[in-house]
């Protein structure tokens, strides 16, 4: 099954290119089939560029997927052009107001690392969002940035500055390859960092949270909230091929001291053209969210964040 697009949306056409089966919405309402609502809280600076990835990786399993792309409603992003924000976004206080249940909701990282959660412009408005997740969203996942907002907000587990940009390809290892969200995953895999903030192992294990997937050298990448029905990524397995050589080219144009990412282009090499050897990994993980989303979500939508809602790790014990 495809994942159901606005056929003017850009990422229609890049995935169609790629192979990726897409559906317009005009079409996918003429299937008698209820397809799994997925919600994008986008708050990366290049919206385009995010919603071809993350449409990419939960586009690609046999299932209907019906795409909500939502933003911040007190904030206005400047990198992405006003008519395309009108077109396809919906401000989450519009979201909010019509009641709206999903099977499961995508909080995206966003390049604000050095300010204090609550120095953040949108702050109150994405802590009203984080608790609202509970009652209207099956599944919650936080990505980079936003996992560290959530797992702040829910446990007040701390981020630390680093001294340096954790930036590269860093091997990382399966800590619990019994759990359905690593089902396929190889014992160690390559995977895209790109931040200077982390969260420690000790702190995390604290909160009482399942790590999933660890690094000795940038520290916990992935981590189970069954409580709040999440999962929270530190890195970045959905980035493009490109996307941390465009990161290093735009610091080098800035005069911006900037080491070469570690482990990513050929003999660390920057005039060489980088391979990607994370791909495999981010489309088995968000498959398997997508697949535990759909095996405990409830048939009726509206059922979801109510008693009648199904833990997420009954349909594999």
């Amino acid at each position: 099954m495809p994942i159901r697009l606005p056929a003017d949306l850009p990422a229609f056409s890049v995935l169609d290119r790629e192979g990726v089966l897409v559906m317009s919405e005009e079409l996918a309402e003429l299937q008698d089939i209820r397809p799994l609502r997925i919600g994008l809280v986008n708050l990366m600076p290049k919206k385009i560029a995010t919603e071809n990835q993350f449409a990419r990786l939960i586009g690609a399993t046999p299932l209907q997927i019906e795409l909500s792309l939502i933003r911040m409603s007190s904030h206005e992003t400047k990198n992405t052009a006003a008519e395309h924000m009108e077109s396809f976004y919906r401000p989450f206080n519009e979201v909010e107001a019509t009641d709206e249940k999903f099977d499961g909701l995508i909080i995206t990282g966003a390049p604000i690392e050095h300010l204090d959660f609550e120095d953040v412009t949108y702050w109150d408005e994405l802590c009203r969002l984080f608790d609202w997740t509970q009652s209207h969203v099956h599944s919650t996942f936080g990505v980079c940035w936003g996992g560290m907002a959530m797992i702040h907000h829910f446990h007040r587990v701390p981020k630390h500055l680093l001294d340096a940009k954790a930036f590269g390809c860093i091997r990382h290892r399966s800590c619990n390859p019994a759990s359905p969200y690593l089902r396929g995953f190889s014992d160690d895999m390559v995977m895209p960092v790109s931040r200077w903030t982390e969260l420690r192992r000790a702190e995390i294990e604290a909160a009482g949270l399942k790590i999933l997937i660890d690094s000795d050298e940038t520290g916990p990448a992935l981590v189970e909230d069954p409580e709040h029905r999440a999962l929270y990524i530190f890195n970045h397995l959905e980035y493009d091929s490109g996307t941390l050589k465009e990161e290093y080219d735009r610091d080098v144009a800035a005069g911006r001291a900037v080491r070469v990412p570690s482990n990513y282009y050929p003999d660390d090499d920057p005039s060489k053209t980088p391979q990607n050897r994370w791909r495999s990994h981010a489309h088995l993980l968000y498959g398997n969210w997508i697949s535990q989303v759909y095996l405990t979500t409830p048939f009726d939508i509206e059922s979801v964040g109510t008693d009648l809602t199904t833990p997420l790790g009954l349909a594999f014990g």
